[in-house]
């Protein structure tokens, strides 16, 4: 095999996978996915600012459940990213590269997140009736 064979750099088929990897993926994803979540955030407010027609029609997709299931990814992925932004930020200082360190806290990450979405979620629930 001569050298022009080979590619430049690495290739994702020549790494074996990890969960680190996998994570960073993730995050890439998540914020990706909060943009498009965005617009529903942007077509809700809209949609308010039209009329209570366009509202009561709007807010009929998001009742339901597939409305409800963007909005819960919605809600993990930012949560997600948040906990992961922090990880980022702590090894921004030099910290948390060891592998065993850089595995926990991606656990950590992905249970934080899934906690805090929980979290989110409940509480709006329980304060759907309150006035």
């Amino acid at each position: 095999m001569s050298s022009n064979d080979r590619p430049l750099s690495p290739h994702l088929q020549i790494y074996r996978w990890q969960w680190t990897m996998a994570l960073s993926i993730l995050h890439r994803a998540t914020g990706i996915g909060l943009a498009a979540g965005t617009l529903l955030l942007v077509g809700w407010l809209l949609a308010m600012s039209e009329g209570p027609e366009r509202y009561a029609a709007y807010q009929g997709i998001l009742d339901h459940w597939f409305g409800r299931l963007l909005l819960f990814g919605w809600t993990w992925a930012l949560f997600y990213h948040l906990c992961n932004g922090i990880r980022h930020l702590i090894w921004d200082t030099g910290r948390g590269f060891e592998l065993n360190i850089a595995a926990a806290s991606g656990y950590i990450v992905g249970g934080a997140s899934i906690v805090l979405t929980v979290i989110a979620w409940v509480a709006s629930y329980s304060n759907m009736g309150a006035t």
